[in-house]
């Protein structure tokens, strides 16, 4: 058995579905799970419809609409008039909206995660069908009723066990399967989710409990390079990274990978690649135990919209454990994902992301013990196996707030004008 995973951008118009059969067709569509993401910018479009349902409830109907047609635009073009699909589409965001109009629930993260999984919903089953129509027999699964998980809504945790267990009495190790990335169900049945772009979480998840020859993840890009394209210039292919390499860039920001998708690989040393979807007969990039960087270059990743929060002691008493204990308890229970942290005898530092939008209640929080002082809108810029010359071109006529290095890694929290 083999995974793949296709993201958004794999599946954001009707041309990017045919090439998915292209694919397939090149590669071989037996003893295959595919996951795919919601397509293209819809999970944008989706917490669009969640903004207008806390805040405007007029704008509801319109917003759903607006992601009904982006959906039956791509259909119109890949089937004829009057096949099935068309009423499953209709379907399933009629129960979007009837979902909406008899919740009672307040809680955002919980709504957040019943509304959004109708994107991946809707891509698999226009996938599915597409690729039936075109003689490549399939059977669509419903990833919720398999992979089970906590009920931490918009970030859930994975039960392993009932997970394994469902997935190895659903899935035959024959055949082609398609389901969805990111989306989960907890005891009660309601929807979670994995965190957002984890959709390759899934593909791990999904590679792990079947014990799959590899998993491989479909991009618009030829594989993982020692940099973001928009960003620096002059990009180099990665051809082969170890999985700590990667677990390392992972946790740093590389947007390529899901910070959580390389554990289970590394558990069972299944190799992961990363592929082009354009040029599907190209190596990419192969992730695996023991293998050196491959070539040996500086790889830099960049995380912009970051909170730099600088604590010290109101009473110039020392910063010890205890308090760091408290910190990081109050970090965890305003869901901040740290970037970065550094400390001395009197002060403390972080860099977080505010993914929750919880970040006054924390400052808030935070005045009652300590100074507090932070920046919102800085960049983390984070170098390995950089040289200084490399470094110092990078930070020409930036503001440094902060620096940390190791004997691999170098970070600085940038300052953008």
């Amino acid at each position: 058995m083999q995974v793949f995973k296709f993201g958004g951008a794999s599946v954001k118009d009707a041309d990017s579905v045919k090439n998915i059969a292209t694919v397939l067709k090149k590669t071989g569509f037996t003893n295959k799970l595919i996951v795919i993401s919601a397509m293209g910018k819809t999970t944008n479009a989706l917490e669009n419809v969640i903004h207008a349902y806390f805040n405007d409830s007029t704008k509801v109907t319109d917003t759903i609409e607006t992601c009904l047609d982006y959906h039956l635009d791509i259909i119109s073009i890949l089937f004829p008039k009057g096949h099935a699909i068309f009423e499953t589409v209709h379907t399933l965001f009629k129960q979007l909206g009837n979902f909406l109009e008899l919740n009672k629930s307040p809680n955002y993260d919980f709504v957040y995660d019943q509304v959004i999984c109708y994107g991946e919903l809707t891509s698999t089953h226009i996938v599915s069908a597409f690729l039936s129509e075109n003689n490549i027999k399939n059977q669509w699964i419903d990833a919720r009723e398999l992979i089970k998980t906590d009920a931490n809504y918009r970030d859930a945790h994975v039960d392993w066990e009932t997970t394994k267990k469902n997935i190895q009495d659903t899935i035959q190790k024959e055949g082609l399967f398609v389901t969805q990335g990111f989306v989960a169900s907890e005891g009660n049945n309601f929807t979670t989710t994995l965190g957002r772009e984890g959709s390759d979480y899934t593909g791990a998840i999904f590679a792990y409990c079947l014990n799959a020859e590899n998993l491989t993840i479909w991009k618009d890009v030829p594989g993982v390079l020692n940099g973001d394209p928009r960003v620096f210039k002059n990009t180099k292919l990665l051809k082969r990274i170890s999985y700590n390499e990667a677990i390392e860039m992972a946790f740093y920001g590389a947007s390529v990978i899901h910070p959580k998708t390389l554990q289970p690989l590394q558990r069972k040393e299944i190799p992961l690649y990363v592929k082009s979807f354009i040029t599907p007969e190209n190596p990419g990039t192969y992730i695996g135990k023991g293998i050196q960087l491959d070539p040996m270059v500086a790889c830099f990743i960049v995380k912009k919209n970051q909170i730099l929060i600088s604590l010290s002691s109101i009473d110039f008493s020392f910063i010890m454990e205890e308090n760091i204990s408290d910190i990081f308890n109050l970090l965890h229970i305003y869901k901040m994902k740290v970037t970065m942290m550094q400390n001395s005898a009197i002060s403390f530092s972080v860099c977080i992301e505010n993914k929750f939008n919880t970040l006054e209640p924390l400052l808030k929080k935070l005045r009652a013990t300590y100074k507090v002082r932070w920046n919102e809108g800085v960049t983390l810029l984070t170098a390995r196996h950089a040289s200084p010359n490399e470094m110092n071109l990078l930070l020409h006529g930036r503001k440094v707030l902060l620096k940390q290095e190791n004997r691999t890694v170098t970070q600085y929290v940038l300052k953008e004008e």
